[in-house]
C-alpha cells in the first residue's frame, strides 16, 4: 500500500474517533424536557465516611457500593451543615435562610409559604409527586408537604422519630412515648394517621416501592423522594444489623448507627433489585445522597475510644468546613448517564430545583421566588462541559431565640469557590491542593480573602431581610399531636397494610 493511502486511511480513522464521544461522556443528548421518573433517596446524618465504597473498612455497603461504580458521581456536591436547611434548599433553590429556615427547631424550621417548591411545578406538569419518610419544613398544616406539591404523603413528624420541642415542631405521641421509638411508628399517610409494623427504614422503602410499582404500571411519571431518618440519632436498629459490630467489640451506639447504615444499604439493594424486575431503568433516573456531613466520628471498641472512618474530613455535621457540606452524590440513568464518571465541578443542593425542572420540561415562572441554583444538564450530557466558578454560602445558624442575626453574621459560616474554602472570616483553604483543610494559607493570599469577605457581606444583606421566621412566636400545640388525639377519638388509628410487591 502507498504511503499517500495510508495516510488517508490513518485520517479517516482519525475522523472517526475525533466524532465519537469520550468513554465517560456517554451521549445524553435531549435531557431537557425528557420527562424521567426521578427517585431521590437522602439519608439523614450520613457522610463520606460511611460508605464501604468510600473507605470505611468496618461496614458493609455492597448495594451502594455497586451502585457507585455503576453511577455518574458529583465528588464536589454540596449541601448545608444540618438537616432542614438542607431540605429547605432542596425544594426552593435557593439558601435556606431566604426562606426563613434558620434553625431546626423553634419555629425557624418552617419552609416560608411563599416559597413555590419544584414539586408543585412537577405536579402541575403531570408527574405523581410523593414523599415517604423525613420532611420537617414544618408541622402546622400550611407548611405539609401535602400543601407543598406532593400528592402522596407518608411521613413522621417533627426532625425525627420521637422527637418533641417547644412549639410546633414535635412527632405523634406514641412515637414519643417508647424507648425503641424507631419501631411500630404512628405515621401520617395523606390525610390519615396510620399505625405501621416494623423498622422504620423498612417501612418507608416498602411504602416508597409500592407507590412507585404504581406509577410504573399506569406509566405515570413521578417523583419519589425517599427521605430517610436514620442514621440519626438515637442509634436504634433490628438486633440483626447490630450483632456483627456487637460481636466485633463495638458499643452499643456504634452498632445501632452502623447497623442502620447496612440497613439503609439492603433496603437500597431491594429498590434496585425491583428497577431491574420492572425494566424500568431506562427511564428513571436514581440519585442517592445525604442531607449533611457525618454525624458518628468516633465509638468505642473493646471499651477504648477509636476514630471511626470520615474519609478524611477533620469535622462532620454543625460545621462551616468541609466536612460539614460535602457529601456523596451518585447518578444512574441507564443509557443516558456514564458508569463510574467522576464530575468535578463545584455543584450543591440548590441545583436540584432547576435541573429537575428542565428535565421535565417545566418553566419556573416569574412569579417563583429568585433561584440561587443552576440547571446541571450541561454536566449531565457532557461531564467535561464549562461550569463557571461561583460562591456558596454556608452558615450553621441556629443562634438562640431572640438574637438578632446580625450578632452572629461572622460566625460558623464559610464560603466556597471551586478552589477556595475561607471560614469564620479568617481561615482560609486551597481545596484543590488540600481537600482536608489541614493548611491555613490566608497570609499568603489577602487578596483572595477580600475578595471572599466582599462576597459574602453583598449575599448577607440581601438575604437578611428574607429571614422571616426570627419573630415567630412559639405555636400554643403541637399541630401533630392534635391531629393525633382527634383522630384517636374519632375513628382510632387503622393498621397500615403494606403493598404487595
Amino acid at each position: 500500500m502507498k504511503l499517500a493511502e495510508r495516510l488517508c486511511i490513518a485520517g479517516f480513522l482519525f475522523a472517526l474517533l475525533a466524532m465519537s464521544p469520550p468513554r465517560e461522556a456517554i451521549a445524553a443528548d435531549g435531557l431537557a424536557g425528557s420527562r424521567p421518573n426521578i427517585i431521590l433517596v437522602m439519608t439523614d446524618d450520613q457522610g463520606m465516611g460511611d460508605l464501604s465504597c468510600l473507605g470505611n473498612q468496618v461496614l458493609r455497603t455492597p448495594n451502594l457500593d455497586r451502585f457507585h461504580a455503576m453511577s455518574t458521581r458529583f465528588t464536589e456536591f454540596h449541601v448545608s451543615p444540618t438537616c432542614a436547611p438542607t431540605r429547605s434548599a432542596i425544594f426552593s433553590g435557593r439558601h435556606e435562610f431566604r426562606n426563613g429556615v434558620t434553625h431546626t427547631i423553634k419555629e425557624r424550621e418552617r419552609m416560608a409559604l411563599s416559597t413555590t417548591t419544584f414539586v408543585e411545578l412537577l405536579h402541575k406538569s403531570g408527574y405523581e409527586t410523593g414523599i415517604f419518610g423525613k420532611w420537617h419544613l414544618g408541622d402546622e398544616d400550611a407548611y405539609q408537604p401535602y400543601n407543598r406539591g406532593f400528592s402522596e404523603t407518608f411521613i413522621h413528624g417533627a426532625g425525627g422519630i420521637g422527637q418533641a420541642f417547644v412549639g410546633s415542631c414535635a412527632d405523634f405521641p406514641p412515637n414519643r412515648a417508647k424507648k425503641g421509638r424507631y419501631f411500630d411508628n404512628a405515621i401520617l399517610h395523606n390525610d390519615t394517621i396510620v399505625q405501621t409494623e416494623g423498622f422504620c427504614t423498612d417501612v418507608f422503602f416498602q411504602a416508597a416501592l409500592g407507590w412507585v410499582k404504581k406509577n410504573h404500571e399506569s406509566k405515570t411519571p413521578y417523583f419519589a423522594y425517599v427521605t430517610t431518618n436514620a442514621p440519626h440519632g438515637p442509634m436504634l436498629a433490628p438486633e440483626s444489623y447490630k450483632k456483627r459490630f456487637l460481636d466485633d467489640g463495638w458499643d452499643q451506639n456504634t452498632a445501632g448507627r452502623y447497623g442502620m447504615i447496612e440497613n439503609i444499604d439492603d433496603n437500597f439493594g431491594a429498590l434496585m433489585q425491583k428497577l431491574d424486575q420492572w425494566n424500568a431503568w431506562d427511564n428513571t433516573l436514581l440519585i442517592f445522597m445525604t442531607d449533611n456531613g457525618q454525624a458518628g466520628r468516633s465509638g468505642k471498641q473493646n471499651g477504648k475510644r477509636v476514630g471511626l472512618h470520615t474519609a478524611g474530613f477533620k469535622t462532620g455535621k454543625n460545621s462551616p468546613y468541609e466536612g460539614g457540606t460535602h457529601v456523596p452524590a451518585f447518578w444512574r440513568w441507564k443509557g443516558k448517564l456514564g458508569a463510574g464518571v467522576d464530575i468535578n465541578a463545584l455543584t450543591a443542593h440548590i441545583d436540584l430545583y432547576k435541573t429537575f425542572c428542565d428535565l421535565a420540561g417545566v418553566v419556573v415562572p416569574d412569579s417563583a421566588q429568585a433561584i440561587d441554583g443552576r440547571s446541571m444538564l450541561p454536566l449531565l450530557e457532557n461531564p467535561a462541559a464549562p461550569w463557571d466558578d461561583r460562591h456558596l454560602f454556608v452558615h450553621l445558624g441556629r443562634w438562640e431565640k431572640g438574637v438578632a442575626p446580625n450578632e452572629s453574621k461572622l460566625r460558623d459560616y464559610a464560603v466556597r469557590t471551586q478552589r477556595w474554602r475561607f471560614v469564620n472570616n479568617k481561615e482560609l483553604y486551597d481545596i484543590v491542593a488540600d481537600p482536608y483543610e489541614s493548611n491555613d494559607v490566608a497570609e499568603d493570599h489577602p487578596d483572595v480573602i477580600a475578595d471572599l469577605r466582599q462576597a459574602y457581606s453583598r449575599w448577607w444583606s440581601d438575604t437578611l431581610p428574607l429571614m422571616v421566621n426570627e419573630d415567630a412566636v412559639f405555636a400554643p400545640e403541637q399541630p401533630q399531636a392534635v391531629r393525633y388525639n382527634k383522630q384517636l377519638a374519632e375513628k382510632g388509628i387503622p393498621v397500615w397494610q403494606p403493598p404487595t410487591l
